[in-house]
């Protein structure tokens, strides 16, 4: 038991990993899960699309995220009583849960098209506005020299560690564009956030494919 104790407090005296040190793990954890999946992805891609998601489970706040999409329709909470507090934040809740099950997929398909590709973290930008709060900068080094760079708005929450609250690849800001697509979807629901929730990965699947034709 004393060497249990001891551990332990070893443990928690041990610095939390900065932003980037908790990027390049994930990103070695993703890249070894992409290698394996080449041997059985075609007969199993749930199997694949399940160790994507627990390699990512601890890096991002799903529920940050959600909020912050959700942008004005869930900061109007603020001004409904307990009730339509809680039916707003099971709402927000269950869109976690559908941003978390498109995105990973969508991300799983994209990482299998990368393959063997290699990626560097470059650095860290601090953010004048708070100690907590920091950009990751990786590049991704792709065919014919292509090189992408995607960065990983992060945030330090109150247990120390941090965790990605935005994602933007080249110049596409993922939370930006998905909170133009919430809100838009919103005003056509008339503020019926359970319709849009409902039928939010069919309408950006529909976006991505509208883009693509483009």
């Amino acid at each position: 038991m004393a060497e249990v104790a001891v551990a332990q407090t070893a443990d928690a005296r041990q610095p939390a990993q900065g932003p980037a040190e908790v990027i390049t793990e994930v990103t070695q954890r993703v890249m070894e899960v992409v290698a394996e999946a080449n041997t059985y992805f075609d007969q199993d891609p749930d199997r694949y699309f399940d160790a994507i998601d627990q390699a990512l489970a601890q890096l991002v706040d799903w529920r940050g995220f959600a909020t912050a999409v959700m942008g004005e329709f869930y900061s109007r909470g603020r001004s409904l009583d307990a009730e339509g507090q809680a039916v707003l934040k099971a709402q927000r809740d269950r869109f976690a849960g559908t941003l978390r099950e498109g995105l990973i997929r969508s991300y799983a398909k994209g990482l299998l098209a990368f393959g063997g590709a290699s990626m560097e973290v470059q650095g860290v930008e601090a953010s004048p506005q708070s100690a907590r709060i920091a950009s990751v900068t990786q590049l991704v080094y792709g065919e014919a020299d292509r090189v992408y760079t995607i960065r990983y708005q992060m945030g330090q929450y109150k247990d120390g560690k941090w965790r990605l609250r935005n994602l933007i690849i080249e110049t596409i800001n993922l939370g930006e564009i998905y909170r133009n697509q919430f809100s838009a979807l919103a005003r056509a629901a008339d503020d019926d956030l359970d319709q849009v929730i409902n039928g939010w990965n069919a309408a950006i699947v529909e976006q991505y494919e509208e883009m693509e034709r483009d």
